[in-house]
Parts: C-alpha cells; structure tokens; sequence
C-alpha cells in the first residue's frame, strides 16, 4: 500500500499528502569541503562517544615504551637512559603507524552495518566519507604522540629540538600515517569482517616495524637483514623524527618521506575510491 493509500484509508487529506511528499527542487549536491568536514567531525565524535577505543593509543605504547626501556635498555644500549633517548621517538612513529589500521576496521564495521549504503545514497562528494574519516582519525594520530612525547618527558627525555622539533617531528608521522592508512581502507573495503581487516592489517605491519631501527640500531644488524632495514621506510622516518627532535637537519629523509606518502596515497586513494563505489 503506497504511502497516498494508506493516508486515505485514514481519512487523511489526500491532496495535502501528495503536496508533503511531491518532489520538489533537488538539493544542491554538498561541497568537497563541507563533506569532509563533516565525515572528519564525525569521526571525532565517535571517539567521543566510545572512549574505550583509545586504550590502544594510550595503554599500549605507554607499555612498550616501559617494557624495552627498562627490560632491554640495558642490554642494547648499556643503559636504560641512553637507550631511552634512543627509543622514544621510535615508539612513537610505530604507535601512530599501528593506529592507521584501525581506519580500515572502522571502515569495514560502517560496511557490515549498513551505514556505508546510506552514505552513498546521500548527494554528497563520494570521496567525502573516506577522506573525512581518514582526517578524523588524525587527531587520535595527535593523542597517541602526545601521550609518548609526555611518557618520555616524565621518563627524562629531553629532545635538543625543543617543542619545534618534536612538533615537526610529529608533523611528519602524521602526515606519512595519512597516505599509510590508504591500504587498510582497501583493505577494509575487501575483507569481510573487522576482525579479518585487524589480523591481516597488523600481520603487514608487524614486519615492517621490527625490520627497522626502530628498537635496535641498523649498523648492528647482520649483513643482508641490514640492507633490508635500511631500504625500509619506516626505518627512514623514524631516523627524520630522531633527526628532528635532536634538531639536526634530516632534508634528504623527509623528502623520501613525503614521495612514499603521495605514492601510497596516488595508488591506493582511488582503489579505496573505486572500491567504495561498487556498492
């Protein structure tokens, strides 16, 4: 029974239904920007609501950071405090790196749940939702550093840089965790559940990130695993933000850092993007 029918058996005013729900002029469609600045603040405000899915931007990196420095320091380094200088800014690169594969589980949970098939009924910029949402995560990219730089303050972590430095630093990680965080949004537009999207996620990055020198130096690797280090991104960023908190010049670094973000975000934005339009 349509929507005029069923008012009638109602003895409702057919001509005042029909004058309600007439199309009348479409919306216009909303701006790139307003879009996703909406997605962004929504993003925001799911933290907002769910505080408990911080525990792994804080928790997590402030027991990794305890465990090696005091566990390991000693034996890496010969002391826990030189070893702490050392370690600081690699936990934060790999805590904010670990955080961009929760944009894919966050993705493909508004996938299971159907909140994605209503965003792309909406008449808004396609890219909105995924840009937006990868923005927002930003600012738990913010939260976990900070929560490092402040962990190793207390610890006695002086950076020579001073709050530039760290803030370049930070800067840095964050903008290459940006075009990072494009895989796992395909990955989350392909696997099936959120589970899956956070097993395959952290299975990718784990490698990565203890193939750097992010816990230990690479000059004191084997010959062969060494190369491989040294080639690896994460082991170039994490010297830049070490460079930049110690207030040393670390051009040639970024630069290589940048091109790898607008490389991953060249390949992997528009498959996100052609994989968020099949639906």
């Amino acid at each position: 029974m349509s929507a005029v029918d069923a008012a009638a058996a109602q003895g409702v005013d057919e001509a005042r239904v029909r004058q309600a729900i007439a199309s009348g002029e479409r919306p216009a469609p909303t701006g790139a920007l307003a879009a996703t600045r909406a997605f962004a603040w929504r993003a925001m405000l799911k933290v907002r609501h769910v505080p408990e899915q911080l525990l792994d931007v804080t928790v997590t990196p402030i027991m990794f950071t305890l465990m090696f420095t005091y566990l390991f320091g000693g034996a890496i380094a010969g002391s826990t405090e030189a070893y702490r200088d050392y370690l600081v800014p690699g936990i934060l690169v790999q805590t904010i790196l670990f955080t961009t594969v929760y944009s894919g589980v966050v993705l493909n949970t508004d996938m299971t749940k159907g909140v994605v098939d209503r965003f792309r009924s909406l008449p808004i910029w396609r890219g909105g939702p995924l840009v937006g949402a990868l923005l927002g995560d930003s600012a738990r990219y913010v939260l976990s550093g900070l929560v490092i730089v402040v962990l190793g303050l207390i610890l006695g972590f002086r950076p020579d840089g001073g709050v530039v430095g760290v803030a370049a630093a930070m800067a840095l990680v964050i903008v290459f965790a940006f075009g990072m965080s494009w895989i796992f949004t395909s990955l989350g537009l392909v696997l099936r559940t959120p589970n899956a999207v956070l097993n395959a996620g952290f299975m990718g990055v784990f490698p990565l990130i203890f193939l750097s020198n992010i816990f230990v130096r690479e000059d004191t690797l084997p010959r062969g695993l060494k190369e491989v280090v040294e080639v690896n991104p994460i082991t170039i960023l994490t010297s830049a933000t070490r460079d930049l908190m110690a207030g040393n010049s670390a051009g040639g670094d970024i630069l290589i850092c940048l091109a790898v973000t607008v490389g991953l975000t060249a390949i992997f934005a528009p498959i996100t993007v052609r994989l968020y339009g099949r639906g």
